[in-house]
């Protein structure tokens, strides 16, 4: 018999909020029959939205009400003060108690990544924590990017810590045994990039356990070409938003041209799915759910916007770094490179 699994789940976050984050959480309770849900928010507004499911899927729906909700516009400063009772809050707080495997919030980011850091403390070793998330390449293999925004500025050590980071996720959540990491510059040659970047170069390339393949480009964010890409917040977060941005772009240029010709339809008719493929690619759900890694808990945040499809793969990824238990052995891989 498989052991029960707890996930704290900020039922108030995202744009939707109750309707859509527990509509994906039932996905995964029907996906993991050893699934608990700690639906953490509203107690009124929650079961609202579940009153109606079949017995076997509410009994395992534990509701947590909480009092306040922490908005898109409310500042980190403000809400560590003034909002204890946020159901933000309390799902962290589970967490830190031990009676959540994981929290997932679709809400404020720079609030989650305050409570966070506030509640759970960084792993001995780790200065900061990161956001990382997977990305699609032009092979089956995705790429993981970090960091995202949890901070907008990096030093070379904390580009380091990154690395040993984002590596040991990549090893225990896919079947990469040797994940290659690389740091995203401005060019691929030595000599190309600010002093951070070329001394952290220096602290990845003389750590052995690491398979550090160099500097890569903003082009080969897709490629394939390395597994791990590490850069600061602020050029991760823009990198991320950049290639949205463009797929977006292309394909409304193709439904626009459709209408102006009958050159155009043809062409439409040919290039408009592979975008929309692409597109979804992009965007796809599945993608959905970037961690938190340097905690001594697992925090995983889900897109404001995301669907309840994107939200059950948002807590497939809380799942997973449960049962490979990922902060215990980023804490043992950083112990060990610190002893090298």
């Amino acid at each position: 018999m498989m052991p029960t699994l707890t996930i704290a789940l900020d039922a108030m976050g995202g744009d939707i909020g109750p309707p859509i984050i527990l509509a994906g959480a039932v996905q995964a309770l029907q996906a993991h029959p050893n699934l608990h849900i700690i639906a953490c928010g509203n107690a009124q507004q929650i079961a609202l939205n579940t009153h109606e499911l079949k017995s076997d899927i509410a009994s395992r729906i534990t509701i947590f009400h909480c009092q306040d909700e922490i908005t898109m516009a409310d500042k980190p400063s403000f809400v560590l003060r003034h909002k204890k009772d946020a159901s933000m809050r309390r799902a962290i707080e589970l967490v830190k108690d031990g009676r959540a495997d994981a929290c997932v919030s679709a809400g404020n980011t720079g609030a989650l990544f305050a409570l966070a850091s506030y509640i759970l403390r960084t792993l001995p070793g780790i200065t900061r924590p990161a956001l990382i998330t997977s990305l699609p390449t032009q092979n089956s293999t995705p790429v993981w990017l970090l960091d995202l925004g949890a901070n907008v500025s990096h030093d070379a050590e904390t580009l380091f810590q990154n690395a040993v980071m984002g590596s040991v996720l990549v090893q225990h959540l896919t079947d990469i045994k040797h994940p290659r990491i690389a740091l995203l510059n401005v060019g691929e040659e030595n000599n190309k990039g600010n002093a951070q970047i070329k001394v952290a170069d220096s602290l990845i390339s003389h750590t052995p356990s690491l398979n550090y393949i160099g500097y890569v480009e903003g082009t080969d964010l897709f490629t394939g070409k390395a597994d791990v890409i590490v850069t600061d917040g602020f050029t991760g977060n823009v990198a991320l938003k950049t290639s949205e941005g463009i797929a977006k772009f292309l394909l409304n240029e193709i439904q626009r041209t459709a209408q102006s010709s009958w050159l155009h339809k043809l062409l439409s008719i040919i290039a408009l799915p592979l975008f929309r493929r692409l597109l979804k690619k992009m965007k796809a759900d599945q993608y959905n759910g970037a961690s938190l890694i340097g905690l001594q808990g697992i925090v995983i945040k889900s897109h404001g916007n995301a669907s309840a499809n994107a939200v059950f793969h948002a807590i497939e990824q809380a799942v997973h770094e449960v049962e490979q238990q990922v902060p215990t052995k980023i804490k043992t891989t950083i112990e060990d490179i610190l002893l090298e």
